[in-house]
């Protein structure tokens, strides 16, 4: 078992008076990005549970793969010790070992583009500085779940709507943006896009900015954003259902991101 320190300086007496050392952290990671950097080191991108996303230099690791075992291949899961100089800054990577490679990610090309997606959102979302225990969990099952063969297309569907809330993000399902009527799964809602909730049908028409959604959708989206992944596996999505989340989701990440990710491709 990994014990996750998250107090990297620690006050060290020293003559008169006390100076900062630097302590090395143990923590479960997902390694998010690697490149070279310089002559024989890596840039490593990586995800943790309690500090979020970290970049590090791993010295030396084009030469010698000693330290670091088959541990630094993307979308991995991996036990990493680092040492965390200031913030802001890169951290010095010391170690990592391999937990997971999920070897079907990088076999199956529809498989390695959802992970890219989840990737990318996971980056925006969640930027440096910025944690949420249950994000590293919503990643890591992710790519649990399409490792073991689930459906990769509903499993980004699950990821981005649940992402999209942790991240602050959640689309409103309660009650219509207008007039304020609680919506209580009965008849046709209207995705609300500047608002990020609902509308009901007489408030607002629908539109190809502004879908209607069924109760069944309604529900299903709801159970989306609040329970885990795994809670959510036994979700079944009809055609009609699965045409409006996608539909809805697109048109809410790209306006509260304000931007259109590289790998939307891949979902849409």
């Amino acid at each position: 078992m990994i014990m996750v320190d998250t107090k990297p300086f620690a006050v060290v007496p020293h003559g008169k008076g006390f100076f900062c050392a630097m302590i090395t952290e143990a923590s479960p990671a997902i390694i998010m990005r690697v490149k070279d950097f310089g002559e024989s080191d890596l840039l490593v991108t990586f995800f943790t549970p309690h500090k979020g996303q970290l970049k590090g230099v791993a010295k030396g690791a084009r030469r010698s793969l000693k330290r670091f075992v088959n541990a630094l291949d993307i979308c991995s899961l991996i036990n990493l010790e680092f040492t965390s100089k200031r913030e802001g800054s890169l951290c010095l990577l010391h170690s990592g070992k391999l937990i997971s490679p999920y070897p079907a990610l990088r076999s199956d090309f529809g498989a390695l583009s959802k992970a890219s997606f989840m990737i990318e959102m996971t980056e925006i979302l969640f930027p440096v500085g910025v944690a949420d225990p249950n994000m590293f969990e919503l990643l890591k099952e992710a790519f649990e779940a399409m490792a073991e063969g689930r459906p990769n297309g509903l499993i980004a569907l699950i990821f981005e709507a649940r992402a999209m809330a942790l991240g602050g993000y959640g689309i409103n399902l309660e009650r219509c943006a207008v007039c304020g009527r609680p919506y209580r799964g009965e008849g046709m809602a209207v995705f609300n896009r500047e608002k990020g909730t609902v509308s009901c049908l007489k408030c607002q028409e629908p539109s190809a900015l502004s879908p209607a959604m069924t109760p069944d959708t309604v529900g299903v989206l709801e159970k989306m954003q609040g329970e885990t992944l795994y809670q959510s596996k036994s979700l079944m999505l009809g055609d009609e259902t699965l045409e409006e989340l996608k539909s809805v989701l697109k048109l809410h990440r790209e306006y509260r991101l304000e931007k259109k990710l590289k790998t939307a491709k891949y979902v849409e």
